[in-house]
């Protein structure tokens, strides 16, 4: 049985979701642009240059990302969470874990980006953050 949900994470996300997302990463990585870790994360929400953050939900402890989705939220930028940060880690092209991921510049990941930010408006009940 996994762990419950951190308080900070105001959405389900499904497995499939969070596969996905973890490819759009290692993509995004590839063939576009993204930050690594919390600092860099909230540089690139605050700069305005955050196209998508990735969350992971086993930080601890919890507080080092529980104000992203706000933050996320209040500037209109997608966010998404996903189990792991091992595998975030691995996503971003990392040897340790990775709290949280930005996507400055999809690259080749754009339209599965899209897609997802589309799927989590519609679990999100609407509510947009793009």
């Amino acid at each position: 049985m996994p762990n419950p949900k951190p308080y900070y994470v105001n959405f389900e996300v499904p497995e499939e979701l969070m596969k996905a997302t973890l490819e759009v990463v290692r993509m995004a990585r590839e063939s576009g642009r993204i930050r690594k870790g919390v600092n860099e994360v909230i540089k690139s929400i605050e700069r305005g240059q955050a196209r998508f953050v990735v969350i992971a939900m086993d930080v601890d402890p919890p507080e080092i990302v529980a104000f992203l989705p706000t933050l996320c939220d209040e500037r209109k930028i997608p966010y998404i969470f996903v189990a792991s940060k091992k595998d975030l880690g691995e996503a971003a092209g990392l040897n340790v874990s990775a709290s949280s991921v930005s996507i400055i510049d999809p690259g080749a990941a754009k339209d599965f980006m899209d897609e997802i930010v589309k799927k989590i408006t519609e679990i999100r009940g609407g509510k947009t953050s793009s």
